[in-house]
């Protein structure tokens, strides 16, 4: 008996989409000075809206309305008094969650469950905890009255627009800074509703900018002398520049950037379990993840039955309208990431590497690509070296823990890894040799705002979240 879903569309009326937006400045939304862009919905190739960007004059004056509510009002308050404002943000945001997970799945492409369940309630989360540490900084660990930095410059990508902004906001605000923030280009539209949110909690004008744009503003903003701390999440080609960019200018700089994840499987694992762990982690957000377990790492004796059980499973999942209920994965952000999809798609298979990709129908129009599982890849394939971003997984095998080490550490990223074990003591022994800022144990992609995440090497250097996390935004 085959089992048919129907039709579980989410209205995109409750998204309140305009048929444009103005950038973020000052406690107003303005016109920017820059070319205004088309936000593009993925999965239909629709315009949604058309968007002012910032010019570097815009920049300029953002920076310093920022600097203006540091010295004046945001640096010189009270931690508990800044507290309210953060929790009045958390809560609008909860009480707009459905608004702006329809939102955010016209704009970026994911699966509405994703943005309901996932995206939105950390969030708020995030803003919520923080606010909670905005009047106890003086016990988190770093020294006697820890001061805040000024005017943090923010840059954050399109694979998760919202919950990027509440990690780069949050903590800023928390620790007394104020922000001006670039979202995507391509997916800049839940960023200017947290702005009404700001607007709406009366948070003092200049204490939150936010500036639409593309690379060039971003590069405004990074470069600009009236910035004291930068972040950015993003390509690590990217960070690279930026890195090089703020050399000896005494800025302090965080980077959280690319990533070729091993998801390590051994064989007293419970292989069900694994699975669903597996497609987590490289199938979530469409492998749109900078963490996804994009190398899965198979102990021999295990690696056909493994296999098999997942390539039953991902022919399960359904690709289509992200704003379908039933929908697992849902479109590609934009034609370039796809196109760069398909050009290393056919380089695993020009290297020998063994195709299979899922039997599942995909849409005719809007960017999507089917999940797909590569088996039989070395070491030296560029779909097991280079960041895919998309719900790709290459599958290698190893026979013993130190090979399986080796394998998982062969790689210049450093951001996160998984083990799949019954031996608590091997997930200690693996965590502890295995080069990654995070390490996932029988589950992947689990975030909360408590826990600290970040990479090293290639992958970037600080952490977000968590009581590490406010140390980027203090003086200590």
């Amino acid at each position: 008996m085959t089992w048919d879903y129907a039709p579980a569309p989410e209205s995109r009326a409750i998204a309140n989409l305009k048929p444009s937006y103005r950038m973020f400045l000052d406690g107003q939304f303005v016109e920017g000075g820059g070319e205004p862009l088309k936000s593009v919905n993925p999965a239909t190739e629709e315009v949604l809206a058309e968007v002012s960007t910032a010019s570097a004059a815009d920049v300029d004056r953002a920076v310093k309305a920022a600097r203006r509510a540091y010295d004046k009002v945001w640096g010189r308050m009270p931690g508990a008094e800044r507290a309210k404002y953060i929790y009045r943000i958390a809560r609008m945001i909860a009480e707009r969650a459905r608004e702006l997970a329809v939102l955010e799945s016209l704009d970026n492409g994911k699966p509405i469950k994703e943005s309901r369940d996932v995206d939105v309630p950390t969030a708020s989360a995030h803003f919520f905890y923080h606010a909670g540490w905005a009047d106890k900084l003086d016990y988190a660990g770093y020294g006697p009255g820890p001061r805040p930095l000024g005017v943090a410059g923010q840059v954050i990508p399109w694979n998760f627009p919202l919950l990027m902004a509440a990690w780069k906001i949050a903590p800023a605000l928390a620790c007394g800074n104020t922000v001006v923030l670039k979202p995507a280009e391509t997916t800049p539209l839940t960023a200017l509703v947290l702005a009404e949110i700001i607007q709406q909690a009366e948070l003092p004008p200049g204490v939150v900018n936010i500036l639409p744009g593309a690379g060039d503003v971003g590069a405004e903003l990074v470069n600009h002398p009236g910035v004291d701390k930068v972040a950015f999440t993003g390509s690590t080609e990217v960070g690279k520049v930026i890195q090089r960019s703020l050399a000896g200018t005494g800025k302090k700089l965080t980077l959280e950037l690319g990533g070729k994840a091993a998801n390590v499987v051994f064989d007293d694992a419970p292989l069900d379990q694994a699975v669903e762990g597996i497609v987590n982690g490289i199938f979530f957000n469409q492998g749109h993840v900078c963490c996804a377990g994009s190398r899965l790492l198979v102990q021999e004796s295990v690696a056909d039955e493994l296999l098999a059980k997942l390539r039953t499973r991902v022919s399960t999942l359904r690709v289509g309208d992200p704003l379908d209920k039933n929908t697992d994965v849902g479109a590609i952000n934009s034609g370039e990431q796809l196109a760069r999809i398909k050009e290393l798609v056919a380089s695993g298979e020009s290297e020998g590497a063994e195709r299979w990709t899922s039997p599942c129908p995909v849409p005719e129009k809007g960017y999507f690509f089917a999940p797909t599982v590569f088996a039989n890849v070395s070491q030296a394939m560029r779909i097991a070296r280079e960041e895919i971003f998309g719900p790709v997984l290459s599958v290698l095998t190893f026979r013993t823990p130190d090979e399986a080490v080796a394998k998982a550490n062969n790689t210049p990223y450093g951001l996160s890894a998984g083990i799949w074990t019954e031996k608590g003591s091997r997930i200690l022994w693996m965590a502890d040799r295995m080069r990654a800022g995070v390490v996932w144990a029988n589950t992947f992609n689990r975030f909360d705002p408590t826990a600290p995440f970040g990479g090293y090497q290639e992958s970037g250097f600080g952490r977000e979240g968590g009581r590490a996390g406010l140390e980027a935004y203090l003086d200590v």
